[in-house]
């Protein structure tokens, strides 16, 4: 097991570099730069343990004004990507038993996210592509607020695409791993 330290610094590195780096997340580079990210780890090796670790997650998330998303690292439970896409119903579900529907909203990123439609290879499942498989927490007010000043958010994926198929996967690939870890992959 890698350490949480380690976990966190690969996923900053990853934010930094790809999110922030090359604008993937337009909304995502203010709260990066003061800190309004929380970073947990959970060292959940089932999906049950996950789940309540999400739910401690979410409550935290709705209740700390100073914590403006969060970043629910699970290195040890979901690594396949199918088993991680079905368990999104399950944290969906978490999200309206909680009454948390249209307040929290959950983005996916996995190692090996790939949209429907994609083949495992095509670049443009870099945009979710992560170190590993997370879970991250939004609070929707912040998301509509982000947006009404931003012109023409829907065309972010397109253009997130556009940029990905630009600089091709090896480039990606690269950039997804943190420089000390790469070698390793």
């Amino acid at each position: 097991m890698v350490g949480n330290n380690k976990i966190i610094t690969t996923v900053r590195h990853w934010i930094e570099t790809l999110v922030v780096g090359l604008n993937l997340c337009p909304f995502a580079g203010k709260e990066f730069i003061n800190n309004r990210i929380r970073f947990f780890v959970s060292e959940a090796r089932s999906e049950d343990i996950l789940l309540r670790d999400l739910q401690a997650e979410l409550e935290l998330l709705h209740r700390d004004p100073a914590v403006e998303t969060t970043l629910l690292i699970h290195p040890d439970v979901l690594q396949s990507f199918s088993d991680y896409n079905q368990f999104l119903d399950d944290a969906e579900g978490l999200l309206k038993q909680l009454q948390l529907e249209g307040v929290i909203q959950i983005a996916s990123f996995h190692p090996q996210y790939r949209f429907a439609g994609t083949r495992a290879d095509d670049v443009e499942n870099y945009t979710n592509r992560s170190p590993y498989p997370l879970l991250h927490l939004i609070r929707e007010d912040s998301l509509e607020r982000a947006l009404a000043h931003y012109p023409h958010p829907e065309n972010i994926p397109e253009r997130n695409i556009r940029l990905l198929k630009q600089l091709g996967k090896e480039k990606m690939r690269a950039l997804l791993w943190d420089p000390f870890d790469f070698a390793e992959k």
